[in-house]
């Protein structure tokens, strides 16, 4: 009897670690391997060839996450802060702004992070432009909408795959080469040690077309300016490597005592204002910077600096319409457009006050 017991009790005990080994799948093995940046490009662009999120995710409480490739720079504080405004507005219950600090395995973490918590959309600037099929193809398998702000989400042959708010680039760089030019013209500077600097950011697409409308009108003003009075230097919009790019310049020619400097940004601008001041050139120098929560700093110096003027442009209005086609989306299933680009207006010293409202 109790050798029959005991056997009935070995039985029961061996069906339970059975059932407990094998019943239900537990919360850590249903979930997805983390997102690795370690996808090859065929397999991004492919899945990057689909829009993201065809149709909005129908939840009862939207948040939104902004991911900015350098979140400590003021663009993008005044752009995330106008972004969570318009969208807390609208009815999302929360925004959350994210700096990727120009860093890709940052920018990747921030992303898969929000993926993971279930935003409803995601604004991004990517760090790196080659991070965008990635980036469509990881929102896109969450079923999460994506909009490029500043920066556009390209395949490898340079064509758009998200929407994207930004500037009108071309247009504004030909604004920037006129004010310029005229400038030059007005106050008579001239002669064989006056140098054109454009500082460049040619990895980033939208501001290729900054410097070429610079450029281009430029030499639709002065013609015959000679090309071995052009020079170029690349960096990566932040305003010590704006700096270091404008003071290799400097060292390496020094025939060239009146500099013409434009930039594609603000950062690029005051760097090169300070490289000017430390190498003893800036009395002489006129430098043209892009966005003007920089140039506004300089102009409210009560010295005049070399930074003469910046193309102003509200990030006020790239904010709000990242929000705003967002949250259209997701509430009325709106369209978001391909394309939105916001104009500047070129702000000084003199009239910087009217300009920006302050």
């Amino acid at each position: 009897m109790k050798k029959t017991l005991s056997l009935i009790l070995a039985l029961v005990m061996s069906m339970s670690l059975m059932t407990a080994c094998s019943g239900g799948t537990s919360a850590s093995s249903a979930a997805p391997a983390a997102s690795s940046g370690a996808q090859s490009v065929a397999e991004s662009s492919a899945a990057a060839s689909a829009p993201a999120a065809s149709t909005p995710a129908k939840k009862d409480k939207m948040v939104i996450a902004g991911i900015y490739k350098a979140g400590d720079q003021q663009w993008f504080i005044g752009e995330g802060a106008a972004a969570k405004k318009k969208a807390l507005a609208m009815g999302a219950s929360d925004f959350l702004f994210i700096d990727a600090k120009m860093n890709p395995d940052t920018y990747l973490q921030a992303l898969d992070n929000a993926i993971t918590q279930g935003v409803s959309g995601i604004i991004v600037c990517v760090p790196d432009q080659k991070l965008s099929a990635i980036t469509v193809q990881k929102c896109a398998a969450a079923n999460i909408p994506v909009i490029a702000a500043d920066d556009q989400l390209l395949d490898d042959s340079g064509k758009q795959i998200a929407p994207w708010v930004g500037i009108d680039s071309y247009n504004i760089g030909q604004s920037m080469g006129q004010w310029t030019g005229k400038y030059i013209q007005d106050h008579k500077i001239s002669g064989d040690d006056v140098g054109l600097l454009l500082l460049t950011m040619d990895q980033v697409s939208s501001c290729v077309p900054r410097t070429k409308g610079q450029y281009d009108t430029w030499m639709k003003t002065f013609p015959d300016w000679p090309a071995n009075r052009v020079f170029r230097a690349d960096y990566n919009g932040e305003q010590d490597k704006g700096y270091n790019a404008a003071a290799g310049i400097f060292t390496g020619n020094p025939k060239i005592k009146k500099w013409i400097i434009m930039t594609p940004n603000d950062e690029g601008a005051a760097g090169a204002c300070r490289a000017l001041e430390a190498a003893g050139l800036d009395k002489d120098a006129v430098v043209c910077g892009m966005g003007g929560y920089l140039g506004k700093l300089d102009f409210e110096k009560k010295e005049e600096t070399c930074f003469k003027a910046t193309a102003y442009i509200d990030y006020n209005a790239v904010g709000e319409a990242t929000a705003e086609e967002m949250m259209n989306f997701l509430q009325k299933g709106t369209k978001i457009p391909e394309k939105f680009a916001t104009p500047a207006k070129m702000a000084t010293r003199e009239n910087y006050k009217e300009i920006m409202g302050n």
